[in-house]
């Protein structure tokens, strides 16, 4: 039998060895797919692997725990080495391990494997990942008039109704020249970027980025932030990943902004999900 048909069926096996390991599995809402709004993929900690549902880390938004209750559908993802599965599930219910939330999701019926070209993507669900420009951040100071910039920006987007898309701010701090990538992950104070190799160089030494997250029009405005290179390394479709720490270090207030902007983009997700 085949090595990825193999590990497909035995899928549970996999998912311990996650759990052992102390790895992250990814979750996202299961949503109709002729919605606009781009996923947003939460990675948390798979912390047990039972014959009928699994148990993982609550989804937390800089901090915040995300509210998930029971019955809500989401796709799940995980990875080992260089392959990738996706699946379906559904949250039995919310929980709480000592001081920690935690979720109970039913067991998949099945997983399948993605393809090299299309990690994102099986035959029965797709991800569409977010956007994100990106800057080298040349001097973390200036970062501050542009994060007020931004939260004026959302303010002035609502006072207009919350469904016009105005184009976002043109203040920037003192940065390098722009690239592109896709948000891969977020998790509790930080995120996972994917960088198509042929931007690769761009990400060369820089220590420091300013962000530009778009999540329209589940949310009003794109998010801009400060987040610091915390590690890199090659993906199987030879892109670069780069995992990045958020950074309020210099700007505390924004940090709440930026919280209540993911909590806005998941009541919105939450409502397209139940309505599926």
């Amino acid at each position: 039998m085949p090595a990825n048909r193999s590990r497909t069926e035995r899928w549970r096996e996999c998912m311990q060895q996650i759990a052992d390991r102390q790895g992250g599995l990814e979750l996202s809402f299961d949503r109709p797919q002729d919605q606009p709004t781009p996923d947003l993929v939460w990675r948390v900690r798979v912390l047990e692997v039972g014959e009928e549902d699994l148990v993982v880390e609550a989804p937390i938004a800089v901090g915040k725990a995300i509210d998930l209750p029971g019955g809500t559908t989401l796709v799940g993802g995980m990875t080992i080495g260089q392959n990738r599965w996706m699946f379906r599930t559904t949250v039995v219910r919310a929980e709480r391990r000592g001081n920690s939330p935690v979720l109970r999701l039913r067991a998949p019926e099945n997983v399948e494997r993605c393809s090299r070209r299309a990690l994102y993507r099986i035959s029965t669900a797709e991800l569409c990942l977010p956007v994100v420009e990106c800057w080298p951040l040349l001097n973390p100071l200036t970062a501050i008039p542009a994060e007020i910039a931004c939260r004026a920006h959302a303010r002035m987007a609502l006072a207009a109704g919350g469904n016009v898309l105005l184009d976002p701010p043109s203040v920037l701090p003192d940065v390098g020249p722009s690239f592109k990538a896709r948000l891969a992950n977020i998790s509790g104070g930080g995120a996972g970027l994917v960088i198509e190799r042929q931007d690769a160089a761009s990400v060369d030494r820089v220590r420091q980025l300013w962000l530009r997250v778009d999540l329209r029009p589940a949310v009003v405005a794109p998010i801009a932030l400060s987040a610091k290179v915390a590690h890199t390394h090659i993906d199987s479709a030879q892109n670069l990943y780069l995992g990045v720490a958020f950074d309020f270090s210099l700007h505390l207030e924004h940090r709440q902004f930026v919280t209540e902007q993911l909590v806005a983009y998941v009541e919105r997700l939450r409502h397209q999900t139940k309505a599926a």
